[in-house]
C-alpha cells in the first residue's frame, strides 16, 4: 500500500528513496519564488535541498508564490504533502527517487499576503519562473510593452497590483518605505539576458508609476543573469502511478526529469546567496555565451524537431530521433545554421555540447512529449529561432533550414497534421495563428506579417522567400518529402 506523502512518513518510505538528510524544522525561507511548477522543483529546488543536505546555506529555504489558477492547484497539492516533492530521476537504466524538502511554505494565492510576504527582511531574492511569454516584452522592438493592459492597469493601480511585476514593486516599495534594503530578483527563465529583460520590465512598470520610484529601482535592485537546463516533461498520471508502484509512495504532484542539469548564474546578490557553488552552480562573471549556447542548440533544437514531429504524427520525442527524416533535418540545420551562430563559450566544444543534446532528446525513459515541445510558440519561436535567423540574415549567410522549421510551425498552426488528424496548438495565440496559417496556405508571406512575432524579419525579402518556398513544399508533398528533400541536399 502506496504511503502517503507527508513530514510524518518520511521515515517510514522504503530505502530505495532518499530524503532529507537535514531537520527540516531547522530550514528558514530566504527565498521566494513565484512560479512553481516541475521545471523549478526539479531544478532550482534539487540545488537547495543539495546543499541543505551538506548543512550548509539552511536560511536560504523556498516559499512559493504565484498569481494564476494554476498556482492555486498546485499550492493545495503541495500543502497536502507539507510541501514536500518527490523527484524522479529517468535514469536510462533506471529510475531514482529522491524527496526534495526545500520548500517550506507556499503563500495564499492573495496579492496582499504577497506583498507582506515580500517585505519581510528574510526574503533576500525572489526568483521566477513564469514562462518566456510573461516578460512583456515588445516583439518588434524587443523593449518594454509599455501599452499591454495588465500594465497599464497595474500602472495605474500600484496598491493593488495583479501582475508578478506589479507584486514585487509592491513589495520593493514598502520595504523602501521600512528603510529595508531590496530584494535580488532572479530570472531562472529561458530567456536571452534574463536578467537584464526583468530588470527592463521591472524599470517599465515602475515608470508607468512615478519616475522616483523607476530611477531607485534601477539604482538599487540586483537582476543577475542566468542560464538554467534540465528537461522536465509535464506530470503524467502513467508518471503518479509509477511512483506508487515503484517508490511505495502516495504523491499528488511528483516530478519526472531528466538526469542531467546545469544552472549557470551571476554572482551578483547585494544581500547575500546560499552556497550554491557546493552543489555545482557554475557562478560567472557573464553567462550570455552560456545562455546563447543553450537556447540556440538545445532549445532550439527541440524547436527543430517539434513540429515535423508532430506533422508526422510522432507522439514522443525519443521516437522523433529515431526517425531519420527528423534526426538528420536536426543534424543538418544545428551544424550548417544555428552553431555556427554561437560564439565560443569558454572550455566547451559545441560538438561534444550538441552530442550530449542528441543523447538526452533520445531518452526514451524521459518520456517528454512532442506536444510539450509545441506548447507555446508565438512565445519561444521569438527566442529560440527568429534571433538566428536575423543574425544570419545579417551576415549575409542562407537560412534554408531555419526557415523550413518556421514554415513547419506555420504548417502545425494550421491545426491538422499530414494524414488530416486535428492538431491542439496549445498557445494563448492559437486562434490568431490558425487564421494566418489558413491564410499563408496559398499566400505564404501572409504568415510573416504578423509583427508582434516576426518584427521586421517578416519583411526580409531573402527569408519570405525561403519559407514560402517551405511552405509551398510542406502543402504540396508534405512533411515526409520536405524533410528528405532537406536532409539529401545537405547531408555531408
Amino acid at each position: 500500500m502506496p504511503i502517503k506523502l507527508n513530514q510524518q512518513s518520511l521515515d517510514r518510505l522504503p530505502g530505495n528513496v532518499s530524503v532529507p538528510k537535514y531537520d527540516r524544522s531547522k530550514l528558514s525561507p530566504g527565498i521566494l519564488h513565484m512560479g512553481v511548477g516541475n521545471f523549478h522543483r526539479a531544478h532550482q529546488a534539487i540545488y537547495l535541498h543539495r546543499l541543505f543536505d551538506l548543512g550548509e546555506s539552511l536560511d536560504w529555504a523556498i516559499i512559493g508564490a504565484g498569481t494564476r489558477p494554476n498556482d492555486a492547484e498546485m499550492r493545495r497539492k503541495l500543502h497536502d504533502q507539507d510541501w514536500l516533492t518527490t523527484i524522479v530521476e529517468l535514469e536510462p537504466s533506471g529510475l531514482t527517487a529522491t524527496v526534495c524538502g526545500a520548500m517550506v511554505d507556499f503563500i495564499d494565492i492573495d496579492p496582499a499576503r504577497i506583498v507582506e510576504a515580500l517585505a519581510q527582511p528574510e526574503i533576500r531574492i525572489v526568483s521566477l519562473t513564469i514562462t518566456e511569454g510573461g516578460y512583456y516584452l515588445d516583439a518588434t522592438t524587443g523593449g518594454f510593452q509599455s501599452d499591454h493592459p495588465e500594465m497599464l492597469a497595474d500602472g495605474r493601480n500600484p496598491q493593488a497590483p495583479k501582475t508578478v511585476f506589479g507584486l514585487l514593486l509592491a513589495g520593493i516599495e514598502r520595504r523602501r518605505q521600512a528603510g529595508l534594503p531590496p530584494f535580488t530578483v532572479m530570472s531562472c527563465d529561458n530567456l536571452p539576458e534574463n536578467g537584464k529583460i526583468t530588470r527592463q520590465t521591472m524599470i517599465g512598470l515602475a515608470q508607468l508609476i512615478s519616475g522616483e520610484l523607476a530611477a531607485w529601482v534601477e539604482a538599487n535592485v540586483a537582476f543577475p543573469n542566468s542560464m538554467v537546463d534540465c528537461i522536465t516533461p509535464a506530470t503524467s498520471d502513467r508518471m503518479r502511478q509509477t511512483v506508487a508502484a515503484e517508490f511505495d509512495i502516495l504523491d499528488s504532484s511528483p516530478v519526472a526529469c531528466e538526469p542531467f542539469r546545469q544552472w549557470v548564474l551571476e554572482d551578483n546578490f547585494p544581500e547575500g546567496r546560499p552556497a550554491l557553488e557546493k552543489v555545482g552552480v557554475e557562478f560567472v562573471d557573464d553567462v550570455a555565451p552560456y545562455e546563447l549556447m543553450k537556447l540556440r542548440i538545445l532549445n532550439g533544437g527541440h524547436a527543430s524537431i517539434a513540429y515535423p514531429a508532430a506533422l508526422m504524427g510522432i507522439d514522443f520525442v525519443h521516437d522523433a530521433m529515431a526517425e531519420p527524416l527528423v534526426s538528420g533535418f536536426l543534424e543538418s540545420v544545428e551544424t550548417l545554421e544555428i552553431i555556427p551562430t554561437v560564439p565560443l563559450v569558454p572550455g566547451v566544444d559545441f560538438s561534444d555540447y550538441f552530442a550530449k543534446v542528441k543523447t538526452r532528446f533520445s531518452n526514451a525513459a524521459v518520456a517528454d512529449t512532442i506536444p510539450r515541445l509545441c506548447l507555446d510558440g508565438s512565445n519561444r519561436q521569438p527566442k529560440f529561432i527568429l534571433p538566428t535567423i536575423a543574425d544570419r540574415l545579417k551576415n549575409g549567410l542562407p537560412v534554408d533550414g531555419l526557415a523550413l522549421e518556421v514554415a513547419l510551425w506555420c504548417r502545425y498552426c494550421f491545426a491538422t497534421d499530414d494524414a488530416g488528424n486535428t492538431l491542439e496548438v496549445a498557445d494563448a495565440k492559437a486562434e490568431y495563428l490558425r487564421q494566418r496559417a489558413q491564410l499563408a496556405k496559398d499566400n505564404p508571406p501572409a504568415f510573416l506579417e504578423m509583427q508582434d512575432i516576426f518584427g521586421l524579419l517578416g519583411g526580409n525579402e531573402v527569408f519570405v522567400q525561403a519559407f514560402s518556398s517551405s511552405l509551398r513544399s510542406l502543402w504540396n508533398e508534405g512533411t515526409r518529402q520536405t524533410l528528405a528533400h532537406y536532409v539529401a541536399k545537405t547531408a555531408p
